[in-house]
């Protein structure tokens, strides 16, 4: 059975007869990227739209990447104690933003936590070892504590009239989980300013679409699968939506028989664990869904279903049945509300 995710509201404008596919592609932030448009008969294409698109994440990359040193937030994770840095606005917006998932999640969800993600290997410490690396050693309980205290003192402090963050001292700012999401949105925004309104943007899996196809279907994707789940396919019309997947199945590290999942829970300086396999989130923009989807993942099942109902989040979260493949699911209400009852 293919279960079919709708959405609400469709766009009155129709894709022009004739129109064909266009496709844009590249790399950024150590993945890939491409947009698909349905190019209106009669109107050229720009032969540079691919480099105007890589530009646009190029951007993003130099105000927002915790991996290049010469980055804003580069510059920003290496400043002086006690100093005050104006921001570019993009990085000031997805900053307050996280900061808001932040507050709303109860903490499950913390910007400035790279301290603790460096430590566990998973982030761009070139003096930290790697997960990967045969030599890493988990922290000790002893080191969770001190990043646990560390945090506590790396409370974020922003001044929005001056569009400025304070840093205290070696508080690391980490934009990994909602800046890709930003950079989804950002390619969106761009095509819509210049008059493209039939699109699909993705960037490292993560895809945001408006619009219809040259044939008149919706941006038809499947929500990731999780191989041998049991569970039935479930696919989603991108028509004004974004769509989100954070899980454990891609980047971890088995050790002493124990799985450690890339996901950090700030609160308790540990990777998540958790019956959660993954978590994802559609939402109108795609950095919402990228932020939250990670925010879901930390609370687990149980407080991720309630805090998505509280909020209005369309979220599915699939929970691993035992040790096997098997799986389960929730579905909040919202989502519910999208499913198309005739599939």
């Amino acid at each position: 059975m293919r279960r079919v995710l709708l959405p609400h509201h469709i766009a009155a404008d129709p894709v022009p007869a004739g129109a064909t596919l266009h496709d844009c592609a590249g790399r950024s932030m150590g993945t890939t990227w491409s947009v698909r448009l349905a190019a209106s008969p009669g109107k050229a294409v720009p032969e540079d739209l691919e480099e105007l698109l890589q530009q646009q994440l190029d951007q993003v990359v130099a105000e927002m990447s915790h991996w290049e040193v010469d980055s804003n937030l580069g510059r920003f994770n290496r400043a002086a104690p006690g100093s005050w840095h104006v921001l570019p606005r993009a990085f000031f917006d997805v900053l307050t933003y996280a900061v808001d998932v932040a507050r709303l999640s109860g903490e499950a969800y913390d910007p400035a936590a790279g301290h603790i993600v460096n430590r566990w290997g998973f982030g761009p410490d070139i003096s930290a070892t790697r997960f990967t690396d045969a030599a890493f050693i988990a922290p000790s309980p002893e080191e969770i504590r001190t990043l646990r205290d560390q945090r506590v003192a790396f409370r974020l402090q922003l001044d929005p009239d001056r569009r400025r963050a304070f840093q205290p001292g070696r508080m690391q700012l980490d934009l990994s989980s909602v800046a890709k999401g930003y950079s989804v949105d950002r390619l969106a925004y761009f095509l819509s300013h210049h008059g493209v309104k039939h699109f699909l943007v993705e960037v490292g899996g993560e895809l945001r679409g408006a619009g219809m196809r040259p044939d008149g279907q919706p941006w038809w994707v499947e929500l990731e699968p999780l191989p041998d789940s049991g569970l039935p396919d479930m696919v989603l019309a991108l028509h004004g939506l974004a769509v989100a997947t954070s899980g454990d199945y891609r980047k971890f590290f088995m050790q002493d028989g124990r799985r450690y999942a890339h996901t950090i829970d700030p609160r308790t300086a540990m990777p998540v664990c958790n019956a959660l396999a993954s978590v994802t989130v559609v939402h109108p923009q795609c950095m919402a869904a990228d932020a939250w989807s990670t925010a879901l993942t930390v609370l687990g099942p149980e407080q991720g279903l309630a805090l998505a109902e509280r909020q209005g989040l369309a979220a599915r979260f699939v929970l691993r049945s035992g040790d096997g493949p098997a799986c389960t699911e929730l579905i909040s209400s919202a989502m519910r509300a999208m499913l198309d009852d005739d599939e």
